[in-house]
This record gives structure tokens, sequence and C-alpha cells, in this order.
């Protein structure tokens, strides 16, 4: 079977534990995006330490879960989404205002909309958490 996305699977294995109850998971392969999504997960709290295992291939990733995360997806395909649009797709994907985040890809990098809007800036949509 041939793998489309990385970061689908990345969080469809985290989600499907966290939904076991498990306190670890070991998520493979691992990129560059995937990191910085699972770096956003943990400055918000939504997982715990993750550990980067360099195998000489595609290197695996070991995640602490803390329990917190109700649902994670990627949206696909990965659309625009300008500065002054970036509401409509808070109300579309998150339960409430004060919960949750979208990650979005920008010239600044990948980070959550709370960061794009702050230094006014649009970008990707990645995907999102809460």
């Amino acid at each position: 079977m041939v793998r489309m996305s990385v970061l689908a699977d990345c969080l469809k294995t985290i989600s499907n534990a966290e939904k076991r109850g498990r306190r670890q998971v070991l998520v493979r392969p691992s990129s560059k995006v995937v990191i910085k999504f699972l770096q956003c997960m943990q400055q918000h709290g939504y997982i715990g330490e993750f550990e980067i295992i360099d195998d000489h291939r595609s290197s695996k990733i070991v995640i602490e879960l803390t329990g917190r995360i109700n649902k994670c997806g990627v949206i696909s395909p990965r659309f625009d989404v300008p500065y002054d649009e970036i509401e409509k797709w808070i109300v579309n994907l998150l339960p409430s205002r004060q919960f949750g985040h979208i990650i979005l890809s920008t010239t600044y990098g990948i980070m959550t909309h709370d960061e794009a809007r702050r230094k006014k800036t649009g970008g990707k949509v990645l995907g999102f958490f809460y």
C-alpha cells in the first residue's frame, strides 16, 4: 500500500491510540511537517514529550499522550487561507472559539491560527486539533 500523506497517517495513529486510552504511541515515518505539527500540539499541552528515533531511514517518533485530544485531523487539499478568511475556517472546523487550534503553513513557518492572526498573515491550512 502506498502511503499518501505522512501527516494524515500520523494524526490518525495518534487519534486511534488516544481513543484506546494508550499512554504512548509510535509513529512512522517522520517528516519536518509532522515534527512542527507535534511541536504546536506540545506547546498547547495536547501531547507530552516526544522523542525522534533516527534509524537511518525515515525515522520514528515516540509520543507521550496526555489524554487531552478529542479529535485531530488533516485538511486535504491544503487550501489557501487569506488573513481575512481565517475566521471562517475557525467557525467551520472548531467546536468553539476558546477551544482547539488550526495549523497553518505560512511564510513565517508552521503555526497556529492565533499566531498567524497576530502576525497578520495567511497561509495554507494543514490540519486541526482539539
